[in-house]
């Protein structure tokens, strides 16, 4: 099963079950926070907000100060970004 694929399976129990799962090591997926979005666990911090700040070309240390976290959560947000472009399958068509 793909990572996403499993990854949306778990948000279909955890709905069902109103529950918090860790889904990676330091982050956290439940419906009652951010919309089942992924975030840094026991926080309502997005991953995606974490990624986009490293994007932007802050520094680790910067961006951890900045959202009340540790510099291990800034870096499991972008190892878990990491892992679902990874499993991520691109398909282009070709021209007509």
């Amino acid at each position: 099963m793909r990572h996403r694929d499993y990854e949306l399976q778990q948000m279909q129990n955890l709905e069902e079950l109103n529950m918090t799962i860790e889904i990676s090591p330091r982050i956290t997926v439940d419906p009652a926070v951010r919309f089942g979005k992924p975030v840094i666990q026991g926080t309502r911090v997005p991953v995606s907000v974490l990624v986009g700040q490293a994007a932007a070309g802050l520094s680790h240390e910067k961006i951890a100060e900045e959202y009340g976290i540790q510099i291990e959560d800034v870096r499991a947000a972008l190892e878990y970004a990491q892992a679902v472009v990874e499993q991520e399958t691109v398909r282009v068509a070709a021209a007509p």
